[in-house]
């Protein structure tokens, strides 16, 4: 499996899966969340009212409708409380069901966002090492090729490429 670390926008990476680091209603918000329902047009939203929301760590996927991938697999990461409430386990969750979903529809190539990072406000150091070591944990056990973590912003990508080495 190859992992690769860039800053740009995940709604125009050409992958067969973009993950969005969702709310648990799945129906859209801010950050990352609402740039790719705006991406990706009104079909996804009238696509996650079937859905029935998303529990924390937990995934589920829709088409990507006029997003350049296949699927868009939404999952809710954990908002940060101090570490002490589970949230490394439900970040971890994140990661782990979407690569598996992934696996599961026949994805070779996927993108992740800095999940939770955003305004869930789980400090970045701290998530970047649960997904970087959730997904090599993984990579014994999926065919997925590649994995993109794409960074919004050069700081953010920095850190990646700091825990990474």
């Amino acid at each position: 499996m190859r992992i690769k670390i860039v800053t740009g926008d995940i709604t125009k990476i050409r992958v067969d899966a973009i993950v969005n680091a969702a709310n648990t209603t799945l129906l859209g918000g801010g950050g990352v969340d609402g740039a790719i329902h705006r991406a990706a047009g009104p079909k996804l939203l009238e696509f996650c009212k079937t859905l029935n929301g998303c529990r924390t760590g937990e995934a589920k996927i829709s088409p990507a409708f006029d997003l350049p991938a296949s699927y868009v697999i939404h999952t809710p990461g954990p908002v940060w409380h101090g570490g002490n409430k589970g949230e490394a386990e439900k970040l971890a969750g994140s990661y782990r069901n979407s690569m598996l979903l992934a696996e599961k529809h026949g994805v070779k190539s996927i993108s992740f966002p800095a999940i939770s990072t955003g305004v869930y406000g789980y400090p970045l150091p701290e998530a970047t090492a649960i997904a970087l070591k959730t997904i090599k944990d993984l990579a014994k056990v999926v065919t997925i090729e590649e994995v993109v973590f794409v960074c919004f912003n050069e700081a953010t990508r920095e850190v990646y490429q700091q825990i990474a080495d």
